[in-house]
């Protein structure tokens, strides 16, 4: 445990995020997500939801302020709204970390898991709301 940290944040998570660069991205993603077979390095948070799993992140991880929209998420295919409560927790968290106006990006379901390819890690929750995926660009830490 140490201080100020969030204890969310645990330390094969607070190693991946420490070796992240500026413009590396990072999925958080339900349970839904197929992590494993992403052949990136996957740390499982358990029964978290995807807005506490990022507010944990982003209390030590700046989103990108050099692209207009650093925050990406999952479109749905579906009628069923039950996971617009998750993207509004999501954008506010979001917002409240990031210094200036900030908007999604929404990507249907196959072009998201093809730009998830290249991330360079997988955050996994146990998210019950589907569609609840998204893509943080890390920023930098200015001095």
């Amino acid at each position: 445990m140490l201080l100020g940290i969030d204890p969310l944040l645990n330390g094969e998570l607070l190693k991946i995020l420490d070796e992240m660069g500026h413009g590396d991205q990072l999925l958080v993603v339900d349970r839904n997500y197929p992590a494993t077979s992403s052949e990136k390095p996957v740390v499982r948070l358990g029964d978290v939801t995807v807005s506490r799993a990022i507010e944990a992140i982003l209390s030590v991880f700046p989103l990108d302020t050099f692209v207009d929209r650093p925050l990406e998420r999952m479109e749905s295919e579906t009628a069923d709204a039950s996971h617009a409560d998750s993207q509004s927790e999501v954008l506010a968290v979001a917002q409240a970390a990031h210094p200036r106006s900030l908007e999604f990006t929404t990507l249907p379901r196959r072009d998201f898991y093809e730009r998830a390819r290249s991330a360079f890690a997988v955050v996994h929750t146990l998210e019950a709301r589907p569609y609840s995926c998204y893509i943080l660009q890390k920023g930098v830490i200015e001095a």
